[in-house]
C-alpha cells in the first residue's frame, strides 16, 4: 500500500517528539564529537593501529538490524577514527556559494548555489582535541590519517539488513543507497602549530548536517580509552542511549569480525579481549559497571554483555524538590 503523506500538524508533532527524545537522552557531555548516526551504529574501522592493509579492497561492516557500511579502498584503523572524532569535536560552519556551473537560462537541474560545510581550526586545536601532545612532530601523522580517510569511499545502504543480505547472496546490488567520501578537501596555511587548517566534507556528511541526523558522543571518554576494541564499542554504546546490552555476534561485528564462523580458540581469545575492553570503559569513566551472561548450553551457547552508563540520561535524573512539588500540584 502507498505510504500516507503526513499533514503539517503531524510533521510538527513528530518533530517535537524527536526533540523531546533528544533532550531526554542528553548526558551533559562537554565538548562532544558530533558524528553522522551511521558511523556510530556500525564501526567502519579495524580495532588496531598496526598491520593495516593499504591494498584496494572492499570491507563490509554490518550490525543487524541497524546499518550496513561498505568501505572501498585501504583499511582504516584506530588512528583514523581518532582523527575523525577529533575533527567532529570542532564545530563546522555552513557556507552557501554560487555554483560555478550555473548559467542564466541553463538547465534547471543545475542549482544556482551550492552548500558546503567546513571546519576551520589550527593544528594545535585539532591535536588537543585528540588528547595528543601539541607538537610539530605529530602534524604529519594526523594529516596522513585525514588524507587516507579522504581516499576511501563509504557505501551506505538504505533499507533492512535482510534485503541487503538477500541481494549479496544473489550477487546483485542490494538496494537503494549512496557512495561518498567523508572528507573532500584538506588545506593548511603552514606547518606551525598555530597555522590554520581547513577541512571540507563530502556530500554525504553535508547531507547529514542538513538533515540533523547526527549523534553526540562523549569524546572525553573516547580519548581516555587505551583498548582499540573499547574504541570500537564505545560509539555504539554512547550513541544508542536506550540500549543496555549487546550480544557477542553484534559486538564482534563492531570490531569487524565474524564470530559465528571463527574457530573456537579465536572466540575464546576474542571474549577475553572484550572483557578487557569493558574494563577499560569503566576505567575511562564511560561505564559504572558491566556484566556478561551466558545464554544456552554447550555449542549453541551465546554471551550477552550488559552495562550501566556512568552518566545518567536527562530522563533518568531525579527531579529537584521544587520541580517535583510543582508537578504534583498540577
Amino acid at each position: 500500500m502507498p505510504r500516507k503523506a503526513q499533514t503539517t500538524a503531524e510533521k510538527e508533532i513528530a518533530r517535537l517528539a524527536r526533540f523531546e527524545k533528544t533532550q531526554a537522552n542528553r548526558r551533559g557531555r562537554q565538548n562532544p564529537a558530533v558524528l553522522p548516526a551511521k558511523l556510530t551504529r556500525t564501526s567502519a574501522f579495524a580495532p588496531r593501529k598496526k598491520g593495516l592493509s593499504d591494498a584496494t579492497t572492499t570491507r563490509i561492516y554490518a550490525v543487524k538490524p541497524h546499518s550496513v557500511v561498505e568501505v572501498h579502498g585501504r583499511e582504516l584503523g584506530s588512528q583514523h577514527r581518532d582523527a575523525l572524532y577529533a575533527l567532529f569535536r570542532v564545530r563546522a560552519a555552513r557556507f552557501e556559494l554560487t555554483n560555478p556551473e550555473w548559467r542564466e537560462g541553463a538547465d534547471l537541474r543545475v542549482p544556482k548555489s551550492i552548500v558546503i560545510y567546513q571546519t576551520s581550526t589550527t593544528w594545535r586545536a585539532l591535536l588537543q582535541a585528540t588528547g595528543r601532545t601539541a607538537h610539530v612532530n605529530n602534524l604529519a601523522t594526523i594529516l596522513r590519517s585525514l588524507e587516507e580517510m579522504r581516499s576511501v569511499s563509504f557505501r551506505i545502504y538504505a533499507g533492512a539488513y535482510e534485503q541487503y543480505e538477500a541481494g549479496i547472496a544473489k550477487g546483485r546490488l542490494p538496494g537503494a543507497g549512496f557512495s561518498d567520501t567523508l572528507i573532500s578537501e584538506i588545506s593548511w596555511s603552514g606547518v606551525d602549530l598555530d597555522s590554520s587548517l581547513t577541512i571540507r566534507y563530502g556530500k554525504w556528511v553535508r547531507d547529514m548536517f542538513e538533515s540533523r541526523t547526527l549523534v553526540s558522543l562523549d569524546g572525553d571518554t573516547y580519548f581516555k580509552l587505551r583498548s582499540d576494541y573499547a574504541k570500537s564499542i564505545w560509539p555504539f554504546i554512547d550513541g544508542k542511549p536506550s540500549h543496555s546490552w549487546i550480544d557477542d555476534v553484534d559486538i564482534a561485528a563492531l570490531c569487524g569480525e565474524d564470530y559465528l564462523n571463527a574457530p573456537i580458540k579465536r572466540r575464546v581469545k576474542f571474549r577475553g579481549e572484550i572483557r578487557q575492553a569493558f574494563d577499560d570503559l569503566v576505567r575511562a569513566g564511560g561505564l559504572s559497571s558491566w556484566g556478561c551472561e551466558a545464554i544456552g548450553v554447550g555449542r549453541v551457547k551465546t554471551y550477552r554483555y550488559r552495562w550501566n552508563h556512568r552518566r545518567l540520561r536527562q530522563a533518568e535524573l531525579d527531579l529537584e524538590p521544587s520541580q517535583a512539588e510543582a508537578l504534583q500540584e498540577r
